[in-house]
């Protein structure tokens, strides 16, 4: 019953999000300590329900899963997650990848957006990641976002 609480999407769940965050941590944590990909140490993910779109709940409610690879919070540089939850936000949001709104969209920005970009948006599925240059944030969200979408396909399959 809780379960159903949680999210009201019908294969997208927290447990969903967790496994495509561990399909994906061995090419996350190698990122996180490659220096040509970041300088950090750190990345940060913040995963999107699909099935709460923006204006069904507050965005906090509508966070599947968030992770952190590389180093420990206590020698992060900034404040990564913060960033992520930001990229992610703007993602949820608008429905479109963060460079696609800043580059080509401007008009959907809000006064509160944030000015970076690394976050995507996959058929519905909003990720962030935050601590590597913007091109790799956005390469690793897309990654972490195919991998929830293969997961749910999965226990949709079944």
């Amino acid at each position: 019953m809780k379960r159903e609480l949680d999210t009201p999407g019908l294969f997208v769940d927290r447990d969903a999000a967790h496994e495509a965050l561990r399909l994906a941590a061995p090419l996350l944590e190698r990122a996180a300590g490659d220096a040509s990909v970041g300088q950090s140490g750190v990345l940060y993910v913040v995963v999107m329900d699909p099935s709460r779109p923006p204006g069904s709940c507050a965005f906090e409610q509508a966070i599947l899963a968030e992770q952190g690879f590389g180093k420990p919070r206590a020698e992060w540089d900034a404040d990564y997650a913060g960033y992520a939850r930001a990229k992610a936000r703007l993602a949820w949001r608008t429905g479109r990848d963060s460079h696609a709104v800043r580059a080509l969209s401007p008009h959907l920005l809000a006064r509160d957006d944030t000015p970076l970009w690394g976050s995507v948006c996959v058929d519905g599925i909003a990720v962030g990641v935050s601590g590597a240059e913007p091109e790799f944030d956005e390469a690793l969200s897309g990654a972490v976002a195919m991998c929830l979408r293969a997961v749910v396909k999965k226990k949709a399959r079944s």
